[in-house]
């Protein structure tokens, strides 16, 4: 019987264009996807676009534009996102303003407010319409929220719907003891506990229509609109087709250990806000929650007034799909925040793209093809990946850990260049060729006299490197598919790659 996996990234709102920042969680979750795949999950892999609430509403007022409109065009350009990345073609992808999404939300709501944690009241607070959050003293720099130190904070005064979340901070803090590896990497579920510790205060969950009128409608009372993040939580189960469609969500929800990818702003919501709002509604937790941590470039934040926003789409258009994925997988740091621009990504693709994995290709496959050296049968039917330590959940795949899974692939790859270095340094009868070490082989050792000295030493070794190959090739699948692809091809049908699979870029 296949066991059942779930995994989800969050709704990026749509009030600009995709960023490098999504597309880090996005193929994240991708690879942990494609991964339980290889293992024999069945697997729902989840992502979409939140596009109710307050931001959304005024910039779509600003650019003249019809609101439905305006997330419409946006949707489209995350949901092109899926093949430019390489995302899984099986992928759903759900829109908070779908029917059944409304649907789920509203009877969500119906649930929490039944057992008695929705109320009415007036009140006042402080507000930032960046997270669209409402922010306590304690979390404020100098007055300001520290992730939009450029908006003013807005003190909200009017009537709203609230959640009890302060009925759940005992709750909370039990689950978090009960489940200790609930929230990935350790230090964020320190930080989430702590904030819970401190004690919590009811959230507002609706807004008036009279203000806001882009919403959910609260069920009940046609003044009122949902709160975007109570409305955008529910995805990560009226994708699944809850409520109605109880055998999905009980077969990923309830058995399939869900996943969340979340950036390290959104812990609050996904760790503490989410978890409350499900026990409310009756419903079980989510399994494991993982957060990621930001992008930067330059060493400044990522803003379109400081012009060094970097687009996925622009990156993948000059280095390709696979250059993304790598890049994403293995030089972002997995939990803390990173810094990119272009020239360090220029200087990682030649480095280990095409100085790296395309160029141990080209001449593993130039010696196999120029020896006649080919795998056995057995071996090209890929029985390796089974039995693989590559293949198997690791350590790096529990604690999700995709760089160091990475690093420990590309010290295959060291090793392979090394092997064949060291070999032609130590001027033995083994022939191994490539571009450069080809040539300088042929101009300083005189290869082909030396390899009729031993053909069958040679062949040995080229056929250990071929195997060896496959072996990388078959650990890169989730993180590179197409890489994965053209090298286990070259290698069943024995051929040279034509063209390389990197290009250096000058």
């Amino acid at each position: 019987m296949k066991k059942n996996f779930y995994i989800t990234s969050t709704l990026p709102y749509v009030n600009s264009e995709p960023h490098i920042g999504f597309a880090m969680e996005i193929i994240r979750a991708d690879i942990i996807a494609r991964t339980k795949k290889l293992r024999g999950f069945d697997v729902f892999f989840n992502t979409g676009t939140d596009e109710h609430g307050q931001k959304i509403y005024e910039n779509a007022e600003k650019a003249g534009k019809d609101v439905k409109e305006y997330v419409d065009g946006y949707a489209q350009s995350f949901k092109d996102l899926i093949p430019l990345l390489g995302l899984s073609f099986d992928i759903h992808f759900i829109r908070t303003t779908d029917s059944k999404h409304v649907h789920a939300a509203q009877e969500f709501w119906k649930r929490c407010f039944e057992k008695g944690d929705i109320y009415k009241k007036n009140y006042a607070t402080k507000y930032c319409v960046g997270c669209e959050l409402e922010k306590q003293d304690s979390e404020l720099v100098d007055g300001r929220c520290p992730l939009h130190p450029n908006k003013e904070l807005e003190i909200r005064e009017e009537e709203n719907y609230f959640f009890r979340w302060s009925n759940y901070g005992q709750y909370l803090l039990e689950f978090y003891a009960a489940h200790p590896n609930f929230v990935t990497p350790d230090f964020r579920f320190n930080e989430i506990k702590a904030f819970v510790e401190r004690g919590l205060e009811d959230f507002s969950i609706s807004r008036l229509k009279s203000k806001m009128s882009w919403g959910v409608p609260v069920p009940g009372d046609d003044e009122h609109v949902m709160y975007v993040w109570f409305d955008a939580l529910v995805s990560y189960i009226s994708t699944l087709g809850w409520p109605d469609d109880e055998v999905t969500f009980e077969k990923f929800w309830k058995e399939g250990t869900p996943v969340q990818y979340c950036g390290k702003d959104n812990l609050r919501q996904q760790s503490a806000m989410w978890q409350a709002m499900l026990a409310s509604a009756g419903l079980p937790h989510t399994h494991t929650i993982v957060i990621d941590g930001f992008i930067n470039s330059g060493g400044q934040k990522m803003s379109k007034s400081l012009g060094n926003v970097i687009s996925p789409f622009d990156i993948v258009n000059e280095y390709g799909t696979d250059a993304m994925r790598y890049y994403v997988a293995r030089e972002l740091s997995t939990f803390e925040d990173s810094d990119v621009t272009m020239e360090k990504f220029k200087e990682s693709y030649n480095a280990n793209l095409a100085n790296g994995i395309g160029n141990l290709t080209s001449r593993i496959m130039k010696m196999a093809v120029a020896y006649e050296v080919d795998l056995d049968p057995e071996q090209k039917e890929m029985k390796y990946y089974t039995h693989s330590a590559g293949f198997q959940e690791n350590e790096n795949w529990k604690n999700f850990d995709l760089a160091k899974e990475m690093d420990d692939i590309w010290q295959g790859v060291g090793f392979l260049n090394q092997h064949i270095q060291t070999v032609d340094q130590e001027n033995t009868t083994r022939v191994f060729g490539s571009i450069k070490i080809l040539d300088e082989f042929i101009q300083k050792e005189e290869p082909f006299k030396k390899i009729k000295v031993d053909p069958d030493k040679a062949k040995s070794d080229v056929k250990f490197l071929l195997y060896h190959l496959l072996g990388i090739a078959l650990r890169l699948e989730p993180f590179m598919p197409e890489t994965s692809g053209k090298i286990k091809t070259l290698i069943v049908e024995n051929k040279v790659p034509e063209t390389p699979l990197f290009a250096r870029k000058n």
